[in-house]
């Protein structure tokens, strides 16, 4: 079950411009709690203006071997965006020795360390999430080898660029870097542009053997990882293959919410404990829980991040949008339940499978 401590903050990095990376201190008694896979991601949470503001942001830093301890300092990348509440708060007013509430570990865009070829597509921030995968997987596989292929707007705005220079340098056989900047020229390398899927589809095919990869990671902004999920299908990639996580959905159409049936009711077990509640007009599954119980897991109530992931255990639901869930877990039965509404009179969800 997800739950929140206060960590201390050991560092703040200036990375460019506009992001900085912080390292959280985790004591002893909650490396346990936060043993982590590569690939996942920590929600941040405080209070402003009497408001709960909750983010999630992707660990960078390498994962713990899982015969060892669990890890004595996270490490993530934020980006400022323009009006954002944390990242504001991030940027310019988070000090060492400050302490953050932050929950344990979550998320499923991971790499669970084996021999092969794998392959990622980022833009931005989408580097921070595959950081740690590189890292993990090249220190713990010497028969793994990665193509990252990133996307950024200049070299200045490039997040993490020494960090993935040393590994390139540590590892110059089994990682092939590649590097797009989509506002200026390189001295050397590709020329610039975006990283359109025209584009795509010319350079995937001559920088590796596209379906001979084990695993894809695409992650960034929507269109960039929508864009590469089509160009690796039209080049003959398995779903199951591609893993996908959106760091920024613009232009996304309004949410338009069902009326839940009359008397509509939510029964959901949380942490061991179960409970049942009806649900108010236009609620999500998420809203009639916290009602109920505060504790329930969530962070960007956009269905990005896939926290508030839940078994539909009974009863139907309609999501409004899913950019999280992978198609296998939404088969399975899995749904956001930020963005579930009820269609049927009851509802059943299981946060704990």
């Amino acid at each position: 079950m997800a739950r929140f401590h206060r960590l201390p903050v050991a560092a703040v990095d200036r990375l460019t411009d506009d992001s900085v990376a912080l390292t959280l201190s985790v004591p002893d008694e909650l490396r346990e709690e936060y043993r982590h896979t590569p690939g996942q991601h920590l929600a941040l949470r405080r209070l402003a203006d009497g408001a709960e503001i909750r983010r999630t942001y992707s660990i960078c830093s390498p994962a713990p071997d899982a015969l060892g301890e669990g890890p004595s300092t996270l490490r993530v990348g934020v980006r400022l965006v323009e009006g954002g509440a944390f990242s504001t708060y991030a940027l310019k007013e988070i000090n060492v020795g400050d302490e953050l509430e932050v929950m344990t570990p979550a998320g499923r865009f991971t790499l669970a360390p084996a021999p092969g070829l794998y392959a990622a597509v980022v833009g931005g921030s989408g580097i921070t999430p595959v950081l740690s995968i590189v890292s993990t997987l090249l220190a713990r596989e010497p028969r793994a080898r990665f193509c990252l292929i990133r996307s950024d707007r200049t070299a200045a705005s490039t997040m993490f660029l020494e960090e993935v220079a040393d590994l390139k340098d540590r590892y110059p056989e089994r990682l092939h870097l590649v590097t797009v900047l989509s506002r200026e020229e390189q001295q050397a390398g590709l020329p610039s542009g975006r990283l359109d899927q025209d584009r795509l589809t010319a350079l995937l095919p001559a920088l590796l053997p596209v379906t001979d990869v084990a695993e894809w990671f695409l992650c960034g902004p929507y269109g960039l990882v929508q864009g590469a999920e089509r160009v690796l299908r039209e080049l003959g990639v398995g779903r199951t293959r591609i893993h996908e996580e959106i760091f920024h959905v613009d232009g996304a159409a309004p949410t338009v919410h069902p009326t839940a049936p009359a008397h509509a009711t939510v029964t959901a077990r949380l942490d061991g404990r179960g409970g049942s509640w009806p649900v108010r007009d236009g609620e999500s599954v998420l809203e009639t829980v916290l009602r109920n119980r505060p504790d329930a897991p969530y962070a960007c109530k956009g269905g990005v991040c896939g926290t508030c992931r839940a078994f539909l255990v009974g009863g139907e639901v309609r999501m409004d949008r899913n950019f999280a869930l992978e198609p296998e877990e939404t088969e399975a039965g899995y749904v956001l339940a930020c963005q579930s509404h009820p269609l049927t009179e009851a509802v059943e969800v299981d946060f704990d499978r």
